[in-house]
């Protein structure tokens, strides 16, 4: 599939800042870390930019964005209506969050807008990955490890950027840079298990199901256009292997494997260094994912390549 920057930017950024509203709204409101106001100024003031900046940059994918509003009233069939929908609807507890927070708001309040806010969070990532996951013409997104991908890369990046915030506030102690440490370790292995499943499996229609032709082999003598069209240059976008080989070791490498190294320096050392490697690897995994997430569009076959050549989706 083609690989759209504003898509790209839309599911890392939006995902990210729903988990750092989840993992804010936690820590917030069962008390589980001494943060100051600040840690809520800059904390759900990023978590909102990422969000806001997220979901505005996925209208420019669309052909007419004035009408992006009509989407909102396809709830009952359509995940791309549920996820606009839950989206403004987190925008509710997640300001009373903020109003308790950074305004003294009344405190009793603190634990329904807490758990508000983050289950709203994690339903708005789940709609975003179901979006995909209900497509069953794309075998690299039709499959269980799509939702799992995105909810935990989404708490995981989440969880790394609150340690940034964290550190950037002096709140940021020794046990919660390990939970970023761990949940790094879970990312990795769940983006490996998706990778393998991509790379073993195909999609159950063939070239033969898809033409109505039988024998063993069905091969195209002469492509049905002289020049490209949208489904080609939309659904059969390719990519070298050698290439998407290179770029999965830029996201083991910058979204993974580094982060994990300068959080356990981090740990080991504190002070300071803790500080720094927080902020740093929260800048090194954002770039590692974006990439990841640009090879989960550029890896994924739709059926209708079959017509044009292609052997397997």
């Amino acid at each position: 599939m083609h690989p759209a920057l504003s898509v790209i930017f839309f599911t890392t950024a939006s995902g990210a800042g729903y988990g750092m509203l989840a993992i804010l709204a936690v820590i917030f409101g069962f008390d589980m870390l001494p943060v100051e106001q600040s840690t809520g100024i800059i904390g759900l003031g990023l978590a909102f930019l990422l969000v806001t900046s997220g979901l505005l940059s996925s209208t420019f994918h669309l052909g007419h964005p004035e009408r992006a509003w009509r989407a909102l009233t396809q709830w009952r069939s359509s995940w791309l209506s549920r996820e606009g929908v839950l989206a403004i609807a987190t925008y509710g507890p997640w300001a009373l969050l903020a109003y308790i927070w950074i305004l003294n708001g009344p405190i009793q309040l603190a634990v329904p807008a807490a758990i508000a806010s983050a289950v709203l969070a994690l339903l708005t990532i789940y709609c975003t990955a179901m979006i995909y996951r209900s497509l069953t013409t794309v075998h690299q997104w039709c499959n269980g490890w799509t939702v799992m991908l995105y909810v935990i890369i989404g708490l995981m990046s989440g969880a790394v950027w609150v340690g940034a915030v964290l550190a950037l506030t002096g709140v940021i102690t020794g046990s919660y840079m390990m939970l970023c440490f761990v949940s790094l370790l879970i990312g990795w292995r769940v983006q490996r298990h998706y990778w393998g499943f991509i790379d073993s499996t195909e999609h159950p229609i063939t070239p033969q199901m898809a033409t109505g032709l039988k024998g063993e082999s069905v091969r195209l003598m002469e492509g049905p256009h002289t020049e490209e069209n949208y489904l080609m240059q939309e659904m059969g976008f390719k990519i070298a292997r050698k290439h998407a080989q290179k770029l999965r070791k830029m996201v083991h490498a910058f979204a993974f494997g580094l982060p994990l190294g300068l959080m356990l320096m981090g740990y080991l050392i504190g002070g300071p260094v803790a500080a720094i490697a927080s902020v740093v690897a929260a800048l090194s995994m954002s770039f590692g994912l974006i990439v990841s997430r640009w090879l989960f569009f550029a890896e994924a076959r739709h059926v209708v390549t079959l017509y044009y050549g292609a052997q397997a989706a």
